[in-house]
């Protein structure tokens, strides 16, 4: 199968070579690139040659999305499967990325990937699991084919807006779990109850904007997160354990060395659970550490009461 992949960031680069390892011709649609590492990958900036592929893989930021969807709108048809590797919800509204490539692409058939794979693994190619939702079975047959390897297990789920949910929610929370793990008295019994209780409010928040509840409990969401556990190096939990240890956002931004989305999102997703009437604790105390409000000792203390 011919895969296009348009962003050349760590997590395109990355997507790029999981699909050179499980032998699919695959196309990189970049303003950047190094040779040496895409070796046997096809490198352009037009869209138009990136169209000549089948299935479509967008790896770009969030407040990109609108804009590049409708640049490569032009070039696609209905033939199109198109897919995105995106964490994050746009706008005020928490559009999804797939509403988004519906509304501007002439593609019907879309998902999303997610679950606890992360850029470095993948780009190593270490073993490691994705997820792949759509609620078109030849779309998730597609991603399996294109990116499954001896390394790279895909999982499949049909709940698409859950597992695209999950992804948001699950960087979000990972900012409070790097916030927490960097205080040194803070026992596995007491981040057990924070996983816990984040989970089960992520899930409630999930399903007041459409999702199926098992979904956050499975490898997009639980899954994801319990990964964020044993991965310091996970943009999100660096800024969380920046933050805690006193660096102002700023700071912990230039730390984490890559845009995360989950900054914009928190007080967004905090908002839309009040109006739904979702209790968002522990995205409450999510929003006062970004905002500088938070008094570490008192923070961990109300993640957990």
């Amino acid at each position: 199968m011919r895969v296009g992949i348009l962003g050349g960031g760590p997590w395109g680069m990355a997507l790029a070579k999981a699909a050179r390892r499980a032998r699919s011709s695959t196309i990189l649609c970049s303003r950047r690139h190094n040779d040496h590492a895409l070796k046997g990958i096809t490198i352009t900036t037009e869209l138009a040659k990136l169209a000549t592929a089948r299935l479509i893989v967008l790896a770009v930021p969030s407040d990109k999305a609108r804009t590049l969807a409708r640049e490569l709108g032009g070039y696609l048809d209905g033939g199109h499967i198109v897919v995105h590797g995106i964490r994050g919800l746009s706008g005020d509204e928490l559009s999804t990325i797939s509403d988004i490539i519906r509304e501007e692409t002439p593609a019907r058939r879309v998902g999303a990937l997610g679950g606890p794979v992360q850029a470095d693994e993948l780009d190593e190619g270490r073993p490691s699991a994705i997820v792949v939702g759509s609620a078109f079975a030849d779309v998730t047959k597609a991603v399996t084919s294109a990116l499954s390897g001896r390394w790279l297990q895909v999982h499949t789920t049909n709940d698409l807006r859950g597992l695209e949910w999950a992804s948001a929610l699950v960087g979000c929370l990972s900012i409070g779990l790097g916030y927490v793990q960097a205080r040194q008295d803070v026992s596995p019994g007491l981040l057990a109850v924070l996983i816990s209780r984040a989970v089960d409010e992520a899930a409630n928040i999930a399903v007041a904007a459409g999702a199926k509840h098992d979904t956050l409990y499975g490898l997009g969401g639980y899954g994801d997160l319990l990964a964020s556990m044993a991965l310091p190096n996970r943009p999100e939990v660096i800024l969380g354990r920046k933050l805690a240890n006193g660096k102002s956002l700023e700071q912990a931004r230039e730390a984490a060395r890559q845009r995360i989305e989950a900054i914009e999102l928190v007080p967004r997703i905090t908002s839309f659970a009040q109006q739904a009437g979702v209790v968002p604790s522990v995205f409450e105390g999510l929003t006062r550490i970004l905002t500088g409000q938070a008094d570490p000792e008192e923070t961990v203390r109300a993640l957990f009461s």
